[in-house]
């Protein structure tokens, strides 16, 4: 077997694994939810209709702007403020990975390897990559930029869609079909690559730094899946971000060092604040971690074994989705409920994202909400 093929292999295995072992032994029964304090005011501002989600949504957001995409190909930008439409096109194909936005450029990747970037509804240009994605796209500077499942990361020029550097590194064998992290800090591309943050100088893909935020341990292969997973809180050049089951920590990326790290049994990403970084346990536990020295702030059991999204801080609040429909949305302060949010019975298809004065929530059966204070 050729090593793209033997690394494709291990896409499916570890997606394979996984799923083995989420449905092993029976799983516990998810917490009961107490009554609605309502202690805050929320209220849904508008809906619409996107089309079903099936794959790592990430929304991407620029401004007042939303850029969403259903899993047949359909992309679409709304106006948080109101949900009024903005532009509506498609990729041609079912998607894998999405939606990287700059405010005007959205850009996806499609299950056939092809990176599509759309404008105003229409396809500017396709590119053929040479292995799967999971991670949205990043648009930044006038260029897209790609990290995909071998662990490789592209750039290609944001007008023409040709190919300017690529940066290929020998890669575990084993992956995660789920986002991982990718952004710009100053004039550094970020990017996580096995358990590392790496600096790249985003002109040539040339290697600047890399901090460890875990190290692989542990027996068989599975076991040493430290994959970096999206979502990641910044904060300055702080970037502070999850190792898949293993880790919680924060990079300063201007000097490329590690502050602090910190073990986690989690599979998603984490947001935060000036203060805290906020995070989702594998057993539904949400915990707060002091920024500044990684000590845990606080730790809630409110919501176990509920199938939660990655965290979103919005106002005084945690905002997190569950695999039921609902939004909760804890203190930041103590992790204590504040108001529960409905939608459409079906799962939170990706972490929450706050556009201008807007919360956005995408359902799996493909329902947007925008909700915003009373």
């Amino acid at each position: 077997m050729t090593a793209r093929m033997l690394r494709l292999a291990g896409t499916i295995l570890a997606t394979a694994a996984l799923a083995a072992c989420a449905s092993g032994p029976e799983r516990p029964k998810p917490a009961e939810l107490q009554p609605n304090a309502a202690l805050i005011g929320v209220r849904l501002a508008w809906s619409v209709n996107l089309g079903a989600v099936a794959y790592p949504l990430q929304s991407g957001v620029s401004e007042q702007s939303v850029a969403l995409a259903a899993g047949d190909g359909t992309v679409l930008v709304l106006n948080a403020a109101n949900g009024a439409e903005v532009w509506r096109g498609s990729a041609g194909g079912p998607l894998a990975a999405g939606v990287g936005f700059d405010g005007r450029t959205a850009a996806v990747v499609t299950r056939g390897n092809e990176l599509v970037t759309l404008d105003s509804g229409r396809v500017l240009w396709r590119q053929k990559l040479a292995a799967q994605a999971f991670t949205a796209p990043l648009v930044a500077g006038g260029r897209v930029f790609v990290l995909a499942a071998d662990r490789s990361v592209s750039a290609f020029d944001g007008s023409s869609g040709r190919r300017l550097w690529s940066q290929t590194r020998p890669g575990d064998p084993l992956v995660l079909r789920q986002s991982g992290v990718i952004l710009a800090v100053g004039d550094t591309l970020v990017v996580g690559l096995s358990g590392r943050l790496v600096g790249l100088n985003p002109s040539n893909g040339s290697v600047r730094w890399e901090a460890p935020v875990a190290t692989p341990r542990g027996t068989n292969e599975i076991e040493r899946l430290v994959d970096l997973v999206g979502r990641v809180s910044r904060v300055g050049d702080v970037v502070c971000t999850r190792a898949f089951q293993a880790a919680v920590g924060c990079v300063n990326a201007a000097r490329g060092s590690v502050l602090w790290s910190k073990p986690s049994n989690g599979a998603e990403g984490v947001h935060g604040d000036a203060d805290r970084v906020y995070g989702t346990e594998a057993d539904g536990k949400v915990v707060a971690w002091r920024r500044n020295d990684g000590e845990r702030a606080w730790m809630s059991e409110r919501l176990q074994y509920r199938g939660l999204t990655a965290p979103l801080v919005v106002g005084r609040s945690v905002a997190i989705g569950d695999s039921a429909g609902f939004v909760h949305l804890l203190s930041r302060a103590d992790g204590s409920l504040l108001t529960r949010l409905s939608t459409d019975g079906s799962a939170i298809a990706a972490a929450p994202v706050l556009a201008g004065n807007t919360l956005v929530v995408v359902t799996r059966a493909g329902r947007v909400y925008g909700y915003t204070p009373e």
